[in-house]
């Protein structure tokens, strides 16, 4: 599905941008600091990672593993079609018991994708519907919690925010289905794991965010309807010229017949191909 948006670096830069001042109506100061990195320096770790250098061995790309039964699932009903994804609790256990609660407590019912850019993210979350707005479970905003196990796949859910530990009530999935040339040899420069590049060159994504946005989730279901949500069309700053709506957010527990019927829909799909 081809996007309503140039696929270019520049864009990807401003969409960055894009991702703070989501959770305060803060000064515009807070987005030019978050914005002010150099794609070489979004892409690389964190000073400690870096000087404790990842190897290959200790990655786990768990965001692609099957979902195993217990496992926490949240099914998004949008007026565009259904998402399932999944979380990671043991990663970033506060991001997700604040999604999970929210959503139990029908917080995000009603709201809207309020900021959507194609080949990069859909965004929502957000009760005031223009980034200012949401709060935590708690009434204040948490820490960032991030772990070398998770990275800004396509797929990846993550929590927006307008600077380092102001989490609230506003996340994002990553949309982006391929990567700019350039990336691959700014992640290696940066000390980002081979495997996690070639990952990247795999599936696509927004490595430029690894490391400033807390990731909690993976869809398991449903891309197609987020690739729907992100060709919309959207106005200067974004915003769809008609609602998407997040109408209802479920959360369930994955069972021994989602996991057969998943396996079997993986058998069929392999017959297909073979």
């Amino acid at each position: 599905m081809k996007c309503n948006l140039k696929k270019a670096a520049a864009i990807f830069a401003a969409a960055a941008i894009l991702l703070a001042g989501c959770s305060k109506e803060s000064s515009s100061s807070s987005e030019e600091s978050t914005s002010s990195s150099s794609s070489s320096q979004s892409v690389s770790l964190t000073a400690a990672e870096a000087n404790d250098r990842i190897k290959d061995s200790d990655i786990h790309l768990i965001q692609f593993e099957e979902p195993k039964v217990g496992d926490t699932i949240a099914t998004i009903l949008t007026s565009e079609g259904e998402i399932k994804i999944r979380f990671f609790p043991e990663q970033a256990p506060k991001a997700v018991e604040n999604f999970v609660t929210h959503s139990k407590n029908g917080y995000y019912n009603g709201l809207t994708f309020h900021r959507v850019i194609c080949d990069f993210m859909i965004q929502g979350g957000d009760p005031k519907g223009d980034s200012t707005g949401g709060e935590s479970i708690w009434g204040e905003p948490f820490k960032d919690e991030f772990s070398t196990d998770l990275w800004h796949f396509r797929g990846a859910l993550a929590m927006a925010n307008s600077g380092a530990d102001t989490n609230g009530s506003q996340f994002y999935i990553v949309q982006a289905s391929g990567l700019a040339e350039q990336y691959p040899e700014e992640m290696a420069n940066g000390n980002v794991p081979q495997k996690v590049i070639d990952k990247y060159q795999e599936v696509g994504g927004a490595p430029w965010l690894d490391g400033r946005y807390t990731i909690f989730g993976q869809v398991i279901e449903g891309m197609d309807v987020i690739d729907i949500i992100a060709n919309v069309p959207v106005n200067n700053k974004y915003k769809p010229a008609e609602d998407v709506i997040i109408e209802m957010i479920t959360i369930s527990t994955y069972t021994e017949e989602d996991k057969a019927a998943s396996e079997g829909e993986n058998s069929a799909a392999s017959k297909e191909t073979t």
